[in-house]
């Protein structure tokens, strides 16, 4: 169980889109406070308060801007990083374990199979709104074959009967 619990390649890209998905909430968060602080600022500039209370919002300013432009620069990677997940990775292997390697050809194996009947059972599966109808077309099918039964017994019957009269009737 610990030889399987480690972080296997196919699961980077995962990490990476939660890892942009991260930086973009931070960003959200972050642009509120920062049009807060803003704010903030200009209401002391225009109100005179006191130089001290300048001083920590213009730091608070400063350290909200350097983590704006570091969010910015992730930003800006997002292009990147979307372009290398849509990228195929076909063309690379993924290292599989020799314990597993069995595991993998039956799968392989059931995989092929899969896509060999693949279009029979997307047939099979456009196929079902048309049940209804066909069942109907069936049911009546099968009433006129049990009718025309009944007829051939019918003149099964009369048949035998017309054949015994000619007996009869040759013996006479």
């Amino acid at each position: 169980l610990d030889l399987t619990c480690r972080k296997t390649p196919c699961f980077v890209k995962f990490s990476e889109m939660e890892k942009m998905a991260n930086s973009q909430a931070e960003i959200n968060e972050v642009q509120p406070v920062l049009l807060s602080v803003h704010t903030q600022c200009f209401n002391t500039q225009s109100t005179g308060g006191s130089t001290l209370q300048f001083y920590f919002i213009g730091k608070k300013c400063e350290m909200l801007q350097d983590m704006n432009r570091h969010l910015e620069a992730v930003l800006k990677k997002k292009r990147a990083l979307r372009k290398r997940l849509v990228k195929p990775r076909c063309e690379e292997s993924l290292p599989i374990e020799a314990t597993f390697h069995k595991y993998v050809v039956e799968l392989l194996t059931e995989a092929a199979t899969f896509i060999e009947k693949l279009e029979s059972h997307l047939q099979a599966v456009r196929s079902i709104p048309e049940i209804p109808n066909t069942v109907k077309n069936m049911d009546a099918a099968l009433t006129k074959t049990e009718v025309l039964v009944m007829e051939v017994e019918e003149l099964a019957d009369q048949i035998l009967k017309w054949r015994e009269l000619q007996k009869e009737v040759y013996s006479n």
